[in-house]
């Protein structure tokens, strides 16, 4: 049976469900919210290592303003009336990112999230705000840059030193510490990465469901990863 340790879930179609009802976008991210909130129970139940949730990225600055702020309100409502579902559940809490671009309000609300859940030892639950893979790769080869390790990799063989750079670049990752994502999941009937852990989805199984994201469910969770634990994963091999 394929061990499944880390799942990836692209959050897709909040607006879409919302406008099909005749409803502001807005209304769709309340009810997804929701859905956060159930899955991230049901995995957190089913033994599952970290789960990471792509909320906001990178590029969705561009989106009007409006709806950006609603989006940052949202965000600071969940982290402050989650926390008891958090500790429940034994669930860890960590946001990956590019944090400083965020509202110092917000970035308070993530650090005490983070402290307070950092002894829960079943669940870790990444939430994505403010990130791009590109983003995340650009700034951990800045790290390695500050700390001069393509200049120590010079010392080495080619073969070696990619290899020290690659384990160099794991290790600065924002999921540093965390096993690669073994499935990958979008919503909203979509089927693209979206900049989304690019390095961390190497050999990551992708599944693409119609689903809108404020209708997903445990269920379909479920038959997801009965789906999942049916595929053959050669990583390469034969």
């Amino acid at each position: 049976m394929n061990t499944l340790q880390h799942i990836a879930i692209i959050m897709d179609g909040n607006g879409r469900w919302a406008s099909a009802k005749g409803k502001n976008r807005t209304f769709g991210h309340r009810q997804g919210a929701k859905v956060v909130r159930e899955i991230t129970k049901y995995c957190a139940g089913q033994n599952i290592k970290y789960l990471t949730l792509y909320a906001f990225s990178t590029e969705n600055w561009l989106r009007p303003k409006s709806e950006v702020d609603f989006l940052m309100k949202l965000l600071e409502h969940y982290l402050q009336s989650e926390l008891e579902v958090y500790q429940n559940n034994n669930i860890r809490f960590v946001v990956i990112g590019d944090v400083e671009g965020l509202s110092k309000k917000l970035q308070k609300l993530i650090h005490a999230m983070q402290d307070a859940t950092t002894q829960n030892t079943g669940l870790t639950q990444f939430l994505a705000l403010n990130y791009g893979a590109k983003n995340e790769i650009a700034r951990s080869a800045f790290s390695l840059y500050n700390r001069n390790v393509f200049a120590q990799a010079k010392t080495l063989k080619r073969e070696q030193a990619i290899e020290y750079i690659a384990k160099n670049i794991e290790n600065t990752l924002d999921t540093r510490g965390a096993s690669d994502v073994d499935l990958l999941i979008r919503t909203g009937g979509e089927m693209r990465l979206s900049n989304f852990l690019l390095w961390q989805c190497a050999y990551a199984e992708l599944f693409f469901t119609p689903t809108l994201w404020p209708d997903f469910s445990a269920k379909e969770l479920e038959s997801i990863l009965q789906d999942f634990y049916r595929r053959i994963r050669r990583f390469g091999g034969l």
